[in-house]
């Protein structure tokens, strides 16, 4: 077999999978495997800085030959497994399947494999309702994190993610990066969005809905939603997780008409299926919490601010060598960054250095964010904020007890929930020191 060969062989098992053929990526990462070229190599062959994204280009490639062709395929035994499967391939076209839990996907070459059967595994292969998704036009500084989640969604097969963080610190956008770059991966991928679609079960018709097939309404929903996710390999992204909880609770509590969400999130732990939920929220869900990762299929990711000057250098500021200056004093948050950004465009010039004499301002957008912010808190986490509020100084447990007029598990809880909310970070020293996020303590000081 030579390079010619294997680029075609491999191409048609891709195509039957995928419904996709190569692209030239994939090519110079085939060449480049078949001449025992290292990742490194076949990255600065092909013009990429990174051998990292080589090697997660090469195992998607390898999971799906391994699929289609019913063995394991990797980096070690790429090239002999390949050369022996194709001969196997090419002596037995009709044989190769598609073999997914119960449901069997015949090659187009078989006569019992209608054109009209064809023409639905490939619909139902490239499925993507994104209507409500943002549209991602600048993405900055989050390829470790990208790489993190196409670890775990594509090597790992796991089945619940959270992305977690403040509002405006890119927990959609990066979702949304990732789902751009890896749309072959998935049969169906449909993005919901709980401000616009509350109920579980508004969700669960609206994803039979889009997929053009019908509940059975005596059944369980539940039951018909997992045959799905057992049946296809489904990507469902659910943002806004936060909206099911109740404001004026510790975090993560949820309202009483959405107790079906915890069943829900229960069962995709539990249930052996091909699919995957991620959950974009502001606040960590108790299930989330509760269970071990080592254990179970889910994952969590807490976005921290940015800490790269690209986000601004589209923004026509002047003193480009105070970028870093401003950056940290919002906390590397995107959306504070860029509403900071037109402020000191229109009153300062755009002029970095003449804001930053002025001290850490909020703009009325920050100022409405902040505050949705402190109306969810419970009354204990409003007074342990308001007290850490009064110094700019870490403070020990300890010292908020002496200041507070509440019990030795108010005060633990209402701290574990702070964090939850990432208002509130610690610091490890002789004691463990809590410091309420700088932005968010101005907006408390401020604040009549």
């Amino acid at each position: 077999m030579n390079v010619t060969e294997l680029l075609q062989f491999v191409d048609q098992v891709v195509q039957k999978q995928t419904g996709e053929h190569l692209d030239d990526l994939e090519k110079a990462i085939l060449k480049g495997l078949w001449q025992g070229q290292t990742y490194n190599q076949i990255a600065d062959e092909s013009g990429y800085n990174s051998q990292n994204y080589i090697g997660d280009v090469s195992r998607k490639l390898f999971k799906t030959l391994s699929e289609q062709l019913g063995e394991d395929i990797n980096k070690s035994n790429f090239c002999w497994t390949i050369e022996r499967l194709a001969n196997s391939y090419n002596n037995s076209l009709q044989q190769v399947s598609l073999i997914n839990n119960s449901h069997i996907n015949w090659c187009s070459n078989n006569p019992q494999n209608s054109s009209k059967d064809r023409e639905q595994d490939s619909y139902e292969k490239s499925y993507h309702e994104l209507t409500i998704a943002p549209k991602i036009t600048h993405f900055y500084g989050r390829e470790t994190e990208l790489q993190t989640l196409s670890h775990w969604l594509i090597n790992q097969n796991t089945r619940l993610i959270s992305i977690l963080g403040l509002p405006g610190i890119g927990k959609t956008t990066l979702v949304k990066k990732f789902v751009d770059l890896n749309l072959q991966n998935f049969n169906i991928i449909i993005w919901k969005n709980i401000k616009l679609s509350d109920s579980l079960d508004s969700i669960i018709a609206e994803i039979f809905k889009a997929i053009n097939s019908e509940l059975i309404e005596t059944g369980n929903k539940l039951t018909q939603l997992f045959n799905l996710f057992r049946q296809q390999k489904c990507l469902i992204i659910i943002d806004n997780i936060q909206e099911l909880f109740t404001p004026g609770q510790f975090a993560g509590q949820y309202k009483a008409e959405y107790k079906d969400y915890k069943t829900f999130l229960t069962m995709i732990t539990e249930i052996e299926h091909q699919s995957s939920l991620i959950l974009i929220s502001q606040e960590q869900c108790q299930e989330m919490i509760c269970i071990d990762e080592e254990l179970y299929p889910v994952k969590c990711l807490e976005l921290q601010g940015l800490d790269n000057t690209d986000i601004l250098k589209n923004q026509k500021l002047k003193d480009e060598e105070s970028l870093s200056k401003l950056i940290n004093l919002y906390e590397g948050n995107p959306v504070y960054l860029q509403d900071i950004s037109s402020l000191i465009r229109n009153i300062f010039q755009g002029k970095i250095s003449d804001f930053l004499s002025e001290g850490l301002l909020l703009t009325e957008n920050m100022k409405y964010q902040l505050s949705e912010l402190f109306n969810r808190l419970s009354t204990v986490e409003q007074q342990i904020v308001l007290e850490m509020s009064k110094s700019n100084q870490p403070v020990n447990r300890e010292q908020l007890r002496e200041s507070l007029s509440l019990s030795s598990m108010e005060l633990i809880n209402g701290l574990q929930s702070l964090k939850r909310r990432y208002l509130v970070t610690t610091i490890e020293s002789d004691k463990t020191l809590f410091i309420l996020s700088p932005v968010f303590r101005e907006y408390v000081i401020i604040t009549p």
